[in-house]
């Protein structure tokens, strides 16, 4: 294939198949928060994560296995590879235990400020340019995110503080896993195998932060909870994580990011209805903003260019 016949990734849209890969993500994603609460009586979260983790690895060995990916193959990603494990493992500590300081509601508000990082790192790292008005969508997407979780209380003390910025902290890992898996070698690696690096890695991690913070399970976990660890192992840890990965292998980093505005919202309405929350009217309001971000995000813009991520494509090529 030509050069003049390749599409740089930041400049490519979205494909309608992405687009719906993108919102079964985001809806899993939101629901997983739901999933991770319902299993907190029986097992702490940092051994949730733990497990989770050491669950899922199997799981991407096999389908990799079936797709015919060289796990052990010197390919030069490890370094790559285990530095975005260090910061996935970490990512989670961060969160996991910023929620213990923090209100849930201001935790999903700083945790999606992720896409801003993201945005911002693709401009240094990757070479992608977004316009005024994508920076103006990634604005009105938050805003959507803030009035369907509810403003945070003004009135917070330090110790709420110290939890907000562990949250942030988290979402800044979460962009910074995004731009190594796009920016380095470990893009060129099967979606399988750069996502095992992150989960074999984040094993001892959140091992060792489940021991320094004393959890324990003390009893034997409710069948609901062992059948939704199973999800989370499986589904979301082994499936759409590699989903994820492949994506961004694929399309803009900036963009891919902005979807993932959508997540709380499902969170919300699957908080409706298996946790019985109830909805606020400002919901429907919060949807329009969202969905007028992403489509102000996804618009086709001159300033959206990479060459550095067209470089990358021409050599693979």
């Amino acid at each position: 294939m030509s050069s003049s016949q390749i599409v740089p990734s930041a400049a490519r849209p979205l494909s309608a198949g992405a687009i719906a890969l993108m919102l079964m993500l985001c809806l899993t994603w939101g629901f997983n928060q739901i999933a991770v609460k319902l299993v907190l009586p029986d097992i702490p979260p940092m051994l949730q994560a733990t497990i989770r983790s050491m669950g899922a690895l199997p799981v991407l060995f096999i389908i990799g296995t079936l797709r015919g990916v060289n796990f052990f193959e010197r390919d030069g990603t490890w370094k790559p590879g285990l530095i975005a494990g260090l910061m996935f493992g970490i990512e989670f500590v961060l969160i996991f235990q910023g929620l213990r300081l923090t209100s849930a509601s201001r935790a999903v508000v700083f945790l999606y400020t992720a896409p801003f990082f993201v945005a911002l790192g693709s401009y240094q790292v990757l070479g992608e340019r977004l316009g005024g008005s994508q920076w103006l969508g990634l604005a009105i997407s938050f805003a959507g995110v803030a009035l369907a979780i509810g403003v945070p209380q003004p009135n917070v003390d330090s110790h709420v503080l110290l939890g907000d910025l562990m949250i942030v902290g988290g979402a800044a890992l979460w962009a910074a896993t995004t731009l190594v898996a796009k920016g380095t070698r470990l893009r060129f690696a099967a979606p399988e195998k750069a996502l095992g690096y992150q989960v074999a890695t984040s094993i001892p991690i959140l091992g060792l932060a489940a021991w320094l913070f004393g959890e324990s399970i003390t009893h034997m976990p409710a069948p609901l909870s062992l059948g939704l660890m199973a999800f989370q192992a499986i589904w979301v840890v082994g499936t759409t994580f590699t989903l994820w990965f492949a994506l961004v292998k694929t399309y803009s980093a900036s963009k891919l990011s902005a979807f993932t505005f959508i997540t709380p919202l499902f969170g919300v309405v699957g908080s409706y209805f298996i946790m019985h929350d109830t909805l606020s009217l400002a919901f429907g309001a919060a949807a329009v903003l969202v969905i007028a971000g992403l489509f102000l995000v996804n618009r086709p813009s001159q300033a959206a260019a990479a060459p550095r991520d067209a470089l990358l494509n021409v050599t693979k090529t």
